[in-house]
């Protein structure tokens, strides 16, 4: 199957029109990063606490945000996730002292952690608790498991198992004949309407960031963007020229660039799987625009006396269907994820659908450009050839 018998697209036709949309868009994105919105750090890179959690029932943001200002955490971030209108994502920042030692801060969000819990909770939980009653929807295992134990030795590890373990496939248990179909003793469903309450939360994932670890591991994920950039100049430049691994790295920088500034525009949230994504696409565009570097020193080989742009139109149009097949693949899967996929793996999802187009973008047509544009200025103009 050929998607092109014989292409003759002059790509490099469009250099300039493509480096002056290249600039507008990475202008863009620095300005509105560095003077305007920013970057949206998740906690991976920031500090603070965040929650995923599961209502009993259905809430809006507005009512949750409410709940959080009456203890002085109005200005929390807080995003509905799920069709369900009872899962919620919150993100949470109070001024921490940062001359603390590290363990004392991460204490610090945890109590903050545990504030917005209390919040959510409602009065109703807060007088039971008071009351010496164990939240259901919010023990661990372990305390569940103790509590059970005490009064029915033996089959308090199973028992506490089976309710945890259905507490984790629901989200949130509504009401305690619920857990009839449990198996449980009928002795033991009454303790447990005894001794313990329902509350209106469940948390489904806590996470905890220090500014110190923030700091850290933003130190380390530009390392690690700017490490994997020298080592492809490096690697390129022996293998081809050194204008080829100046192009190269000079597309991905701007692969980067333009990724960060969609992130910056849709206000998405940068955190360690965003940057492991990153690092995806520049690995997935080099990869591309080897290939076309590639047959560029093949047909120089046989092409001689030909223009050095179009023996690069030559092979570009000759890559052109490997290009198309490879990339749309990726674009069909990721297109998929991205749609069907869910909450959690959306953002990732969005970066590789920018990556994919962006990949084959930058290698047509940027990454030829530049290494044309390289041996004007640095190539003697009276070379002669052999």
């Amino acid at each position: 199957m050929q998607l092109f018998k014989t292409p003759n697209i002059k790509f490099l036709k469009y250099k300039y029109i493509a480096l002056a949309l290249t600039g507008v868009i990475v202008l863009a994105g620095i300005l509105n990063i560095t003077v305007f919105k920013g970057l949206k750090l998740g906690v991976d890179f920031g500090e603070g606490t965040m929650l995923r959690i599961m209502l009993r029932a259905p809430s809006s943001e507005g009512q949750v945000r409410d709940l959080l200002s009456s203890v002085g955490l109005g200005k929390s971030q807080v995003q509905r996730t799920g069709a369900t209108g009872r899962e919620f994502q919150i993100r949470a920042m109070e001024t921490i002292n940062t001359k603390a030692g590290e363990q004392d801060q991460l204490e610090a969000h945890e109590a903050l952690a545990d504030k917005i819990i209390s919040a959510l909770r409602g009065d109703d939980g807060k007088a039971d608790l008071a009351r010496g009653l164990v939240d259901l929807n919010a023990v661990d295992e372990r305390t569940l498991t103790g509590l059970l134990e005490a009064a029915f030795p033996g089959s308090g590890p199973e028992s506490a198992r089976k309710v945890i373990a259905y507490r984790t496939d629901t989200g949130v248990i509504a009401d305690f004949q619920d857990l009839a179909g449990l198996g449980l003793k009928p002795e033991a469903l009454a303790f447990l309407k005894d001794k313990t309450f329902l509350g209106k939360i469940t948390v489904l994932s806590r996470e905890t960031v220090g500014p110190q670890v923030g700091a850290d591991l933003r130190r380390k994920a530009v390392q690690a963007t700017i490490w994997s950039l020298i080592g492809m100049l490096v690697y390129i430049a022996l293998r081809f020229k050194l204008e080829y691994g100046v192009a190269a790295i000079f597309t991905l920088a701007q692969d980067v660039l333009i990724t960060m500034s969609l992130y910056s525009f849709t206000n998405r949230e940068i955190n360690l799987p965003i940057i492991a994504g990153i690092l995806t696409i520049v690995g997935f565009s080099i990869n591309d625009t080897i290939v076309i570097f590639d047959r560029v020193r093949e047909n120089q080989k046989t092409m001689r006396g030909k223009p050095l742009e179009e023996v690069m139109n030559i092979s570009l149009n000759q890559c052109l269907a490997r290009t198309i097949i490879t990339s749309g693949t990726v674009f069909l899967t990721v297109g998929a994820l991205f749609g069907f996929g869910g909450e959690v793996i959306n953002d990732f999802a969005f970066l590789m659908l920018i990556g994919t187009i962006e990949g084959v973008y930058s290698t047509v047509y940027l990454s030829c450009p530049v290494v044309l544009f390289w041996q004007k200025l640095f190539k003697p103009k009276n070379t002669r050839r052999r």
